[in-house]
C-alpha cells in the first residue's frame, strides 16, 4: 500500500572508474517492515546504502521518505533525516560506558551529568529489552550487546529506516536470537529495517520482504513467503543451482589413496591440545566441530601460527621443524586464517601488492619481485579467480569480502602449494563465490594438492571434503568418510563422541 511506504529510492546510478555499480536500481521499504537486500558479492548492496547514508552521492536518481523528495550529503545528514546504519564491526568506543556511547557526540545539555545520561540510558535499554546497564563499560559488553547499543542510539535519535549490515555475522545462535527478537520489537513500533546478511537461512525467519541484486542492477522484490530458498539462490547468482547440486552429488572427491603427505604425533600449541593428524596427496579433509571446539587452533598449529608447543611432523615421511609460519611455507604449506580482515588482507595496500606477499617473504627481502613481474602475477590471478577490481592497483581494502578472499586464495595459489589450509574460506561471502571456491578447492585436488577445509556450514564441508575430523572440546572424538559422511553422523559425534 502506497500510504505504508516509508522509503523510495528510484533509478539509482553509480558509476566508478571502470565499474557501474548501480544502474537504474529501485528500492521500496514499507513502515514496520523487515526487508532483506540481498545479492552476491559486488551486486551493488554496500554502493546503494552508501547512496542512502550519504557516504556516495548518486550520479542519477530520486529518494522519498514519506513522500517526501530528499537530498542527502553525508552520513549525519541521513542520520538527521532519520536513516541510521548499524555496522558488522562495532563503530562505537568500547573504552566508554554504555550511556557514553549511546549519547557520545549529541547536543543534549540535560546528558552532561553522568547520572543523567545513565538514567535516560537505562530507560531507552529496558523499553528495548536490551539486558545491559547504561554504567557497564561497553567493551566488557559480548559482542550481540554491543551491537544491540548500537541500535539503541540509532532508536533513540528518532530513526525511521534503520540498516543493519551483516549484523549476525559474529553471534552465536542465542545472541541472534536476542537480535532478532529486538528487530521484531522495532518492526512493531514502525521501524523500517534493511537487514542484508549471507546466511539465508536468517533471512526466511525475520524478513518479510526480499529484494535482489546482481551486477548493480534489480532482480526483483519478492515476498519472503512466496520466494523458495532454491530460487532466491538462483536469482542471486543468475543461473539454476545444477552446477551446486551436482558438486554436492558428485562421487568425484578425491579420497587420494596415494602417499601421506603431511604427518603429526601429539602435535601441540600454545592454544591446541596434542593431536594426530595426517592428510595424503591430492586428499580434501577438515575439521569440524562447534564453535570453540579447536578446529582452528588445530589448523593454527599445523601452519605454527601458534607457539608450538611439541609433538612430531614428518613431510613425504621425512621428520622437519614448523615452528612458525615461514617454516610452514617453505614446506609447501599456505595459510588462508578464519579471519580475513585480521590475519589475512592488508587493506591499504594494492590487489597487487597483497597477492605477491606471501611470494616475497618466501623469497627473502633481498630477493625482491620486480614491478613487471608482480603486474603479471597480479592480471594472471585477477583473471583466473575473477577477482572483480577496478585495477591490480586499487587498495584491497575497498573490495567486497568475496573479492578480498579471493585475493588472498591467489596469495597462496601463487606460491603453488603442496598442501592447502582453508579456514572458513566462505565465511560472509555469496553464494556464487561459495560455490567458485568449492569448485576450485576440488580441482586443485584433482591436480594433487592435499586441501583441509574448514567451515561452519556442514553441507558445505560433505560437499567438498572425503574425510572430516570430529572435534569437541578441544579433542578429537571421531573420524567420517565413506558412508558415515553425512549430517546426522556429523551431529551425532559432535554431541555423543565417537560415531
Amino acid at each position: 500500500m502506497q500510504e505504508n511506504v516509508l522509503l523510495q529510492m528510484r533509478n539509482i546510478d553509480k558509476s566508478f572508474p571502470g565499474v557501474h555499480a548501480l544502474n537504474n536500481v529501485d528500492f521500496t521499504l514499507r513502515k514496520g517492515e523487515i526487508h532483506a537486500l540481498m545479492g552476491e558479492n559486488g551486486a551493488g548492496k554496500s554502493t546503494l546504502i552508501k547512496v542512502l547514508t550519504g557516504v556516495y552521492q548518486m550520479e542519477k536518481g530520486e529518494i522519498k521518505v514519506e513522500g517526501n523528495k530528499i537530498s542527502i550529503h553525508s552520513p549525519q545528514d541521513a542520520q538527521n533525516k532519520g536513516i541510521s546504519t548499524v555496522y558488522q564491526e562495532i563503530t562505537l568506543c568500547p573504552n566508554l560506558t554504555v550511556a557514553e556511547n549511546m549519547f557520545i557526540g549529541r547536543d543534549k545539555k540535560s546528558f552532561i551529568n553522568s547520572k543523567a545520561r545513565i538514567k535516560r540510558a537505562n530507560e531507552i535499554l529496558n523499553k528495548l529489552g536490551i539486558p545491559a546497564r547504561g554504567s557497564q563499560i561497553l567493551g566488557n559488553c559480548s559482542l550481540a550487546i554491543q551491537q544491540m547499543v548500537a541500535i539503541a542510539r540509532a532508536v533513540d535519535m528518532n530513526c525511521k529506516v534503520l540498516i543493519l549490515d551483516e549484523p549476525t555475522s559474529s553471534l552465536d545462535d542465542k545472541e541472534v536470537n536476542m537480535l532478532f527478537s529486538l528487530m521484531r520489537d522495532l518492526k512493531s513500533r514502525g521501524v523500517g529495517i534493511i537487514f542484508v546478511t549471507h546466511f539465508l537461512e536468517q533471512v526466511y525467519e525475520v524478513s518479510d520482504r526480499i529484494t535482489v541484486l546482481r551486477n548493480g542492477e534489480l532482480v526483483g522484490e519478492y515476498l519472503t513467503e512466496e520466494l523458495p530458498q532454491v530460487e532466491l539462490v538462483s536469482k542471486m547468482i543468475g543461473k539454476e543451482l545444477e552446477e551446486l547440486s551436482s558438486l554436492g552429488e558428485s562421487d568425484e572427491k578425491q579420497s587420494a589413496e596415494g602417499e601421506v603427505f603431511y604427518e603429526a604425533h601429539g602435535l601441540s600449541s600454545s592454544e591446541a591440545l596434542p593431536f594426530d593428524f595426517s592428510i595424503k596427496k591430492g586428499e580434501v579433509n577438515g575439521f569440524t566441530g562447534l564453535l570453540g571446539s579447536g578446529r582452528s587452533e588445530s589448523v593454527r598449529a599445523i601452519f605454527g601460527a601458534d607457539k608450538v608447543g611439541g609433538g612430531t611432523v614428518k613431510i613425504k615421511g621425512k621428520k622437519v621443524s614448523i615452528t612458525k609460519p615461514v617454516d610452514a611455507m617453505r614446506h609447501g604449506i599456505g595459510y588462508l586464517a578464519e579471519d580475513r580482515k585480521r590475519d589475512g588482507i592488508i587493506a591499504e595496500l594494492s590487489v597487487r601488492e597483497n597477492i605477491i606477499l606471501a611470494l616475497q617473504v618466501m623469497n627473502g627481502m633481498f630477493k625482491p619481485i620486480s614491478r613487471s613481474e608482480a603486474e603479471a602475477f597480479a592480471d594472471e590471478y585477477i583473471k583466473v579467480l575473477n577477482i572483480k577490481t577496478a585495477s591490480r592497483e586499487t587498495p584491497v581494502g575497498s573490495l567486497s569480502g568475496g573479492n578480498q578472499q579471493k585475493v588472498i586464495l591467489a596469495r597462496w595459489l601463487l606460491t603453488h602449494p603442496d598442501y592447502l589450509i582453508l579456514d572458513e574460506p566462505t565465511r560472509g561471502i555469496d553464494v556464487g563465490t561459495k560455490l567458485e571456491i568449492q569448485k576450485l578447492v576440488l580441482k586443485l585436488a584433482e591436480e594433487g594438492v592435499s586441501v583441509t577445509f574448514i567451515s561452519s556450514e556442514i553441507e558445505e564441508m560433505l560437499r567438498t571434503c572425503s574425510r572430516l575430523i570430529v572435534m569437541r572440546d578441544r579433542h578429537i572424538v571421531g573420524e567420517l568418510k565413506g558412508k558415515d559422511l553425512n549430517q546426522t553422523q556429523v551431529m551425532k559425534t559432535i554431541a555423543g563422541g565417537e560415531a
